[in-house]
């Protein structure tokens, strides 16, 4: 039950990357087009095109954690013997927990705070933006919780058949 909960949420959460993405370089594109084709440009393509950037930026948070994708220095845990190093883990596992709750609590204190504020081209409320910040906050926190345990224990992250975060790290 729970590694199906685990491949639905994680499906759900790579479909709505796929889709805004998609969706985002459909927008650019004609943009470009337009542009180039009648000397005017979609004025709202570039707005919406930024806030889609910032959803994406949230949302993808999630899934490159789980595979181990984002910066991370193991020396100090590579060089320690396997109590300490699970220690250490564990360490910054609450680090980081703490962290995706702050992100939570004031991502859900900016976006209160933006309810009245519009955007300029396409008058929506800023709030609309900003959510991304605690959606993305509590996605994190699911996609965490569900590699935790093998982090701390082996210092390993889920196995990801679309994405290899050391190949992406040697860039």
């Amino acid at each position: 039950m729970a590694a199906a909960f685990e491949r639905r949420f994680l499906a759900a959460n790579r479909w709505a990357l796929i889709l805004l993405l998609g969706a985002m370089s459909i927008i650019v594109f004609a943009n470009v087009l337009t542009r180039y084709l009648t000397n005017v440009s979609i004025p709202w393509s570039e707005e919406v095109a930024r806030h889609m950037m910032i959803w994406l930026t949230f949302l993808g948070a999630g899934p490159v954690l789980r595979a181990g994708g984002h910066i991370a220095v193991e020396n100090l845990q590579d060089a320690l013997p396997r109590p300490a190093a699970i220690g250490v883990r564990a360490a910054v596992a609450a680090c980081l927990l703490v962290f995706f709750g702050l992100l939570v609590w004031f991502g859900s204190a900016y976006l209160l705070r933006t309810t009245t504020q519009l955007t300029a081209a396409t008058q929506i409320p800023f709030a609309w933006i900003y959510a991304a910040i605690p959606v993305g906050g509590v996605l994190l926190v699911v996609h965490f919780a569900l590699v935790v345990r093998g982090y701390v224990c082996d210092g390993q992250f889920a196995p990801d058949d679309h994405f290899d975060a050391t190949a992406s790290a040697s860039l």
